[in-house]
């Protein structure tokens, strides 16, 4: 099973980065019909650690990593709170991904982000070797939209500034096998 580990900003912060979206470029080139792939808001989600094949019989000690890493997220602190804010891209041409970049808390979601992958690997379960980069992607228009169009839509992703929101959940989520990302198990934090 495909697993990640994820915080998802709630329906009100997605519904107002959205409704930027629609006067940006990728959104208008979506209304139009070019398959600049934005990403479907209920999936909307910024990514913690990404586990990729996991032999289900090690589900149970994942969960506990998790839950630990949970618990000493709870005693420690208040949630953090976030903002979606400004944005950035990864890659050019067929591989362009847009995001939206997170601001306020930052530091501790890092941290959590540290603990989460250092409980995995204490477990055995190694995830993802790229640094973390808090971000939530947006879309994906990869060669579809023309390097000026996505620079305006990054120039006007400056100056977007979403409304805080505590991250209060820590998500294990499984994608697929259908199209979609399921979650396994919620923890507060």
């Amino acid at each position: 099973m495909r697993l990640f580990t994820a915080v998802y900003p709630p329906a009100e912060a997605i519904e107002h980065l959205y409704a930027q979206m629609a006067g940006l470029r990728v959104g208008a080139a979506a209304a139009a019909g070019t398959n600049v792939r934005l990403v479907d808001p209920t999936r909307a989600h910024l990514t913690l650690a990404f586990l990729g094949e996991v032999d289900p019989a090690r589900l149970p000690a994942v969960r506990e990593a998790l839950e630990l890493v949970a618990e000493t997220a709870r005693a420690g602190t208040v949630p953090s709170v976030l903002r979606l804010g400004g944005g950035g891209r990864f890659g050019w041409g067929r591989g362009t991904v847009l995001w939206a970049d997170v601001r306020g808390d930052v530091a501790r979601l890092v941290a959590l982000a540290d603990a989460v992958r250092a409980g995995l690997n204490a477990i055995g379960v190694p995830g993802d070797e790229k640094p973390f980069r808090p971000h939530l992607t947006i879309a994906r228009p990869g060669d579809r939209m023309s390097h000026a169009d996505i620079e305006s839509d990054l120039s006007a992703l400056d100056d977007y500034l979403g409304p805080p929101w505590p991250a209060s959940e820590l998500l294990l989520m499984q994608s697929g096998p259908d199209p979609g990302y399921h979650p396994l198990t919620t923890w507060p934090l």
